[in-house]
């Protein structure tokens, strides 16, 4: 059995963030309904690498911008990390689904992530020095056990625009991101983020 911290988590790191505009026809199934216009979707995706304080490690995320009546939040489709230890916690307290994989990550955002079946993705920015202190406040939607689990979700820190340039196996998990590109990207520096509890 593998151990993990309880909730709230506290993470810190650094990230690169990218948005997209995609059809709703296209997204894997959620749990929640997408926020929809003209037929797309707003997804999220992003290579976060965090580091102690807190548990460290490295992440490649999407999620989706979701609505439950009037509440808008986020759910996440797919989701890798290189922790055992934040596969379980994932998984078990949220019901985030996340899986296992290996990064490559440079000291700029130039970050790569690779499962058995091969790369998944990877991203080439430029980071910038100077950025905007913002605060975040928002909710996970996640399947979980015959329901719906909402996890809040606070984040801070340090975001400068930059321009980034995402490699996505056509054939891999994310394959439904291509042929799209991003609409705007974001280096996030300082990161600190609070994860859960989760409601019940």
């Amino acid at each position: 059995m593998v151990s993990y911290p309880p909730e709230p988590w506290v993470l810190h790191g650094h990230a690169c963030l990218s948005v997209w505009s995609v059809p709703v026809t296209a997204l894997p199934p959620l749990p929640v309904r997408p926020v929809a216009l003209f037929g797309r979707a707003v997804v999220g995706t992003a290579f976060v690498d965090y580091r102690p304080p807190g548990l460290a490690y490295r992440e490649l995320v999407a999620a989706v911008l979701v609505r439950q009546g009037v509440r808008l939040g986020v759910s996440i489709a797919r989701i890798w990390v290189d922790s055992p230890a934040s596969r379980a916690g994932g998984r078990e307290l949220w019901g985030i689904p996340k899986e296992l994989a290996e990064f490559d990550w440079d000291h700029g955002l130039t970050a790569s992530a690779r499962d058995a079946g091969g790369t998944i993705a990877s991203v080439r920015a430029t980071p910038r020095r100077h950025g905007l202190w913002l605060p975040v406040m928002t909710s996970t939607w996640q399947a979980f056990g015959r329901g719906v689990a909402r996890t809040p979700l606070r984040a801070t820190g340090f975001v400068a625009p930059l321009r980034a340039t995402w490699d996505v196996d056509p054939a891999g998990a994310l394959s439904w991101l291509r042929p799209h590109r991003p609409l705007i990207s974001v280096g996030v520096r300082n990161l600190r983020l609070k994860f859960g509890p989760r409601r019940r």
